[in-house]
């Protein structure tokens, strides 16, 4: 997942490799995201954020967004909405959300998001994580 919204006139975001629906009524999905991120508390202040699935010709931009050393928007194309969240063009589907709350999960935080719009397109195969490394949605035999 990219997480990322415009703040101060400039791109936040970073990778999320834990994600889940939680709730339909109201709408609701939560990120696990790493206790010792330096990027969270910036985007956590956002008005709104872009929850984008990366398909599997994002590989590159889920390592770069996951990079502490590099430009982590740099050959990417997001769209931002009117509040702020930023969208990967591309993705397999994109949520702008605002945050709901927050709970610790060890060394991990949960932020459970509230979704305020959504797009999908099913014809474009989510990029999943399993055994740290990057794979690809196959149907089964």
């Amino acid at each position: 997942m990219a997480v990322a919204a415009q703040i101060d006139g400039a791109p936040v975001g970073l990778a999320v490799s834990a994600f889940v629906s939680v709730s339909l009524d109201p709408p609701l999905i939560a990120l696990c995201i790493d206790a010792a991120s330096r990027t969270w508390p910036a985007l956590r202040g956002a008005d709104t954020i872009g929850v984008s699935v990366l398909t599997e010709e994002h590989a590159w931009l889920g390592r770069q967004l996951a990079s502490r050393s590099r430009d982590r928007f740099a050959d990417a194309k997001f769209d931002e909405t009117a509040r702020g969240a930023l969208l990967l063009d591309g993705a397999a589907a994109r949520f702008e959300c605002s945050q709901e709350s927050e709970l610790p999960g060890g060394d991990h935080l949960i932020a459970l998001l509230r979704v305020e719009s959504m797009t999908a397109d099913p014809d474009r195969k989510p990029l999943l994580w399993h055994d740290s490394e990057f794979r690809a949605v196959a149907p089964l035999p």
